[in-house]
């Protein structure tokens, strides 16, 4: 690869076009769930609540595909910068398997454990079980389509591809978004309703990702026939993707849990509070997918400097946007939870978090950018353990304890931020060291 194309894969021009491209991509799924919230949110508590357990289930079996995304984006990457373009959207085809395979076993399994874990999270509340579990068994049907987008967008990003994830992502939600409020009022099909347009959306997107597939494969003369080397390859290093993927969700899984036990005014409004914080994550990490990318082409073309000058300047940015949301979401707090429902007690309890909430914007910026610098690098074993011990020793003991000692849903987020704190300090340690600087392709 020559000096002028690698020099121009790092200016701060390239940095924003793929951050852009990645807040519009990562901003339509929350943007989507924020409507479908709000439009839930209007049939009552214990429908809002419902939603809540039903998401909280799909992002938890949806960690078993984590990696089709991030690991697709770091190894394409380390491809791309070495002048491979063939072999990157190869790992796409490869991450595009995988995602079939692994979406109908979760599928298959989910449907057996439905119920169960319907019941672990509500604790038995019939008013919330029964429409949790209905929706939850219709949204689990597009599994699979959930992890070819993921990989969809692992590849493309690892390429530099910007234009066509955002518009196969804003098309396949915008279509999703206008269904939403027509099945569950126009249609009164209620709650169920927000589920299958949530399918809708997951399979045109997949289609529309299969399709661009094709397509570059072709361009490029890329086999689309399955390769067990690579697949091997790719589960190897998303077998740490998959750990840390799983600390996350059991960690949220318990907040869920906690909160639900609480009432249906604390899980209301914790979702509420959940479905912000994950959009304003998402967004936040339209620079760590920018940083996984461009670092894993530096590495990928030998070259340290640049990868660290990435890291550095990264963080900058992730920590001012953390603090601008941590801002606008302050001067909000009045005006924001009325958006999402018309209940006074779930006011109530989305203030009471909200303290929380707007505090840890500015460390969780920081967190988010060195996560993708760090994924881009390949450095997953870290990432793994750091996210465990910040799950298992911050956030599950405070949640618990919130619970015990009756410290309420500000005790929950209490252990969101020791979350995001614990792992702040150790990846900043980290990025300050070189043992995330390895050098080579493939």
């Amino acid at each position: 690869m020559s000096t002028d194309i690698r020099d121009d894969r790092v200016t701060v021009r390239r940095m924003l076009a793929l951050a852009t491209s990645a807040f519009l991509v990562l901003a339509a799924e929350p943007l989507y769930l924020l409507v479908d919230t709000a439009v839930v949110g209007h049939l009552g508590a214990h429908a809002l609540g419902a939603l809540a357990i039903g998401t909280t289930l799909m992002a938890l079996l949806a960690i078993v595909g984590t990696f089709v995304e991030y690991g697709t984006t770091s190894r394409a990457a380390r491809w791309f910068g070495s002048d491979r373009r063939d072999r990157a959207v190869g790992e796409g085809v490869q991450a595009s398997y995988l995602a079939v395979v692994i979406g109908l076993a979760v599928v298959a399994v989910g449907q057996v454990l439905a119920g169960p874990l319907v019941h672990l999270l509500t604790g038995g509340s019939t008013e919330l079980r029964d429409p949790a579990e209905h929706w939850f068994r219709i949204a689990l049907c597009g599994m699979p389509m959930v992890l070819l987008v993921l990989a969809g967008n692992g590849w493309m990003r690892g390429v530099q591809l910007t234009r066509a994830p955002v518009v196969i992502v804003l098309v396949a939600n915008g279509l999703s978004a206008a269904a939403s409020p027509l099945l569950v009022y126009t249609f009164g099909m209620g709650l169920v309703g927000s589920a299958w347009a949530n399918l809708g959306a997951q399979v045109v997107a997949a289609a529309l990702f299969l399709r661009a597939l094709r397509r570059e494969a072709a361009s490029v003369k890329t086999s689309l026939a399955p390769h067990v080397e690579v697949m091997r390859a790719q589960l190897v290093l998303g077998r740490d993707l998959i750990v840390r993927a799983a600390a996350f969700q059991i960690a949220f899984m318990v907040a869920a849990g906690v909160a639900a036990r609480m009432g249906a005014a604390q899980i209301a409004a914790h979702q509420i509070g959940m479905q912000l914080w994950e959009f304003t994550a998402l967004l936040l990490d339209s620079f760590a997918i920018a940083a996984q990318s461009l670092v894993g082409a530096a590495l990928g073309a030998s070259d340290a400097r640049v990868a660290r000058q990435l890291a550095r300047q990264v963080a900058r940015w992730s920590a001012g946007a953390g603090t601008a949301f941590g801002a606008a979401y302050a001067a909000g707090w009045w005006l924001i939870p009325r958006l999402f429902t018309s209940s006074p007690a779930v006011w109530h309890q989305a203030h009471v978090l909200w303290p929380w909430f707007v505090v840890m914007l500015p460390a969780a910026g920081i967190v988010f950018g060195l996560d993708g610098v760090l994924i881009g690098a390949g450095d997953i074993a870290f990432l793994r353990t750091i996210t465990i011990v910040a799950a298992l020793g911050g956030f599950v003991p405070l949640t618990l304890a919130a619970a015990h000692w009756s410290w309420g849903i500000g005790g929950v987020w209490a252990g969101l931020t020791a979350f995001i704190v614990v792992r702040l300090v150790g990846m900043v340690w980290r990025a300050r060291s070189d043992r995330w600087v390895v050098l080579g392709s493939g």
